[in-house]
């Protein structure tokens, strides 16, 4: 099977920011930067360009009552995110590039909490964070989905929202533990059972993120079958995996500043993207605790054949 274009995508936000001396708490985690110092976020999103990056995400991922509380959602929430887009576009503006911007669409009810969802306030969460953000952006990625019900309900608000309709990726978080039977979501359904919905949904592109490297090898290797399997071989699997250690299942993404993996260097994370390549992954990138190095590292090993961004 010939190799497809590799196309490089940015890194982990909130560390970076915290790097840069954005201010950084909880509960706002990385949206704390939007509302008091968004030039550091455009400074973060220039640094993986400058590392190779040919898309980066909007710093949308917090936006959420999770994070933000319900009345600031209320009542600044479509702004912030219009703030995400602009701070990508000024970055790509500065670094005189023709990087992509993807429109973060985060877990509506908080990361890695499949039981937290509630179909009847994906509209109330999610329109405020598209509105603001489609000027701004390329297409949708909709991040660290642990069900397969969110992502339907994100697709089907995102088909009367987007008036341009804009592609969209789709990202599963996948459980760490590397001794279960079948790759699965957080959620417990099979990846098989979430390609296949999504194949039906004809999206652009299905992605794993935010969990172990070792255990996407398995998904993208049961993804590319049931793709075949559906005649829908056009849609794009990709990968970008954080690099702290397993996560408890009653565990939230950014519930605490996680230490991250001494053995995840730029070289050993390539090693890592170089496997998921072999298994069809044609987007690369990394998510929690994956900086601008690792990027680097991607997009010089992958220079032959990745997008170019100028």
């Amino acid at each position: 099977m010939p190799i497809k274009t590799t196309t490089i995508i940015d890194g982990g936000m909130g560390r970076e920011l915290a790097k840069r001396g954005a201010p950084f708490r909880q509960p706002e985690w990385s949206a704390l930067a939007m509302i008091e110092a968004p030039e550091i976020v455009r400074d973060v999103h220039r640094a993986y360009i400058q590392s190779g990056a040919a898309v980066i995400t909007t710093n949308s991922y917090a936006l959420v009552p999770f994070h933000i509380g319900a009345e600031r959602f209320a009542d600044q929430a479509q702004a912030l995110a219009a703030s995400a887009g602009e701070m990508a576009r000024a970055a790509i503006t500065l670094e005189g590039t023709a990087t992509k911007v993807a429109g973060s669409i985060p877990p509506l009810f908080g990361s890695y909490r499949a039981d937290l969802f509630d179909a009847e306030h994906v509209e109330d969460i999610g329109t405020p964070l598209i509105k603001g953000l489609s000027p701004h952006v390329d297409f949708w990625l909709a991040e660290t989905q642990s069900l397969i019900a969110e992502s339907v309900a994100v697709r089907e608000l995102l088909s009367t929202l987007d008036r341009d309709n804009k592609p969209l990726w789709v990202a599963f978080t996948l459980e760490d533990n590397m001794d279960i039977d079948l790759p699965r979501l957080r959620s417990g359904e099979t990846v098989q059972e979430a390609v296949a919905t999504m194949a039906d949904l004809n999206i652009e592109a299905i992605l794993f993120n935010c969990c172990q490297p070792e255990v996407i090898n398995q998904a993208l290797e049961v993804a590319q079958n049931v793709l075949q399997e559906k005649d829908a071989a056009h849609i794009k699997l990709g990968a970008y995996a954080n690099a702290f250690p397993p996560q408890p299942k009653d565990a939230a993404a950014n519930d605490t500043l996680n230490e991250v993996r001494d053995d995840l260097t730029p070289p050993a994370y390539l090693l890592w993207a170089q496997k998921w390549q072999a298994q069809g992954a044609s987007l690369i990138g990394g998510c929690c605790g994956i900086g601008p190095e690792h990027i680097q590292a991607l997009s010089q090993h992958f220079a032959g054949d990745a997008t170019t961004q100028k």
